[in-house]
């Protein structure tokens, strides 16, 4: 039995969101397109079943292709008649007058149905044109009150469809010779502990060796440190999930990269894994052999 796909269809008001929806919908795992003509529909639903590998879709259709509104409908019907396997979906995001005429002083944008008038003109004629598409919307969501991140929550709430993919950690070992990761929400300096590089028969092993491993790790100092640093951890996680962020990356950073970034990297995403999807990487491990081995 084919795999049911997601067809979600973001429209509504300029100004209201759809930018902030569209990047949510990315984040929950969605392949999303940006303006797409409802005439293509068709075309485009093909494709998607001969990849045979996307599940959820989420297409933006808004007032620059206002001349095809007429056609949607008809393409989702036909969609939906056709493939037992599709769930379509519309969305539609509003706002009210006020609040958009706000947002549009804000940017200093003209509405693109009032380029040479009044702001408001261009929104009363919007609605207008737009009243249809919103009484057969499956989910209406008014903006007015909302920041981008509450709208955030609220589309993660009604489209996430696998609680446990929507959030995930990467916990990264590095060298500091080598540059901090760009990338990095959290960055930890951990030179302070015992450094296996100066124990000849460590020298040229990493943190992924048991005997480095337990070299850093039997240290009273290296312990106080993880039990304290693995608690600010799971402290701040939800904190991170709830200002709507997919994704926390942890930098831990030694000298090198090679032994104790190495070690504690691997300790706490392990630790973090209990809660959360953790993906560990060690960026700079193979540098110093790769640097031997040139010279």
């Amino acid at each position: 039995m084919a795999e049911t796909i997601q067809l979600v269809v973001v429209t509504g008001m300029s100004g209201a969101g759809k930018t902030v929806a569209m990047q949510s919908f990315e984040d929950l795992g969605y392949f999303c397109v940006d303006n797409m003509p409802p005439a293509l529909l068709g075309k485009f639903w093909e494709l998607v079943k001969e990849s045979g590998k996307i599940s959820k879709v989420a297409l933006v259709i808004d007032l620059r292709s206002r001349a095809f509104y007429d056609e949607i409908f008809g393409m989702l019907q036909e969609l939906d008649d056709g493939n037992d396997n599709l769930r379509p979906k519309i969305l539609f995001l509003d706002a009210s007058d006020e609040e958009l005429v706000a947002r549009y002083k804000e940017t200093r944008r003209a509405h693109p149905l009032a380029m040479d008038g009044r702001v408001l003109d261009g929104i009363q004629r919007e609605r207008e044109l737009l009243s249809e598409i919103k009484s057969k919307a499956q989910l209406v969501i008014d903006t007015s009150k909302i920041s981008p991140r509450q709208l955030r929550e609220e589309l993660f709430l009604n489209f996430e469809s696998d609680q446990s993919t929507a959030f995930h950690v990467n916990v990264m070992s590095f060298g500091f010779k080598y540059g901090i990761p760009i990338d990095a929400d959290i960055v930890m300096d951990v030179r302070f502990l015992p450094n296996p590089y100066y124990v000849k028969e460590l020298r040229e092993k990493t943190g992924n060796d048991q005997a480095v491993y337990d070299y850093v790790m039997n240290s009273e100092m290296t312990e106080e440190f993880y039990q304290q640093f693995i608690k600010m951890l799971r402290f701040v996680m939800p904190g991170y999930q709830k200002e709507g962020k997919s994704s926390v990356t942890i930098a831990i950073g030694c000298t090198g990269g090679q032994h104790r970034s190495v070690a504690l990297a691997n300790r706490i995403g392990k630790a973090l894994q209990e809660k959360y999807p953790v993906n560990i990487t060690h960026r700079d491990m193979a540098k110093r052999k790769e640097t031997v081995n040139r010279s």
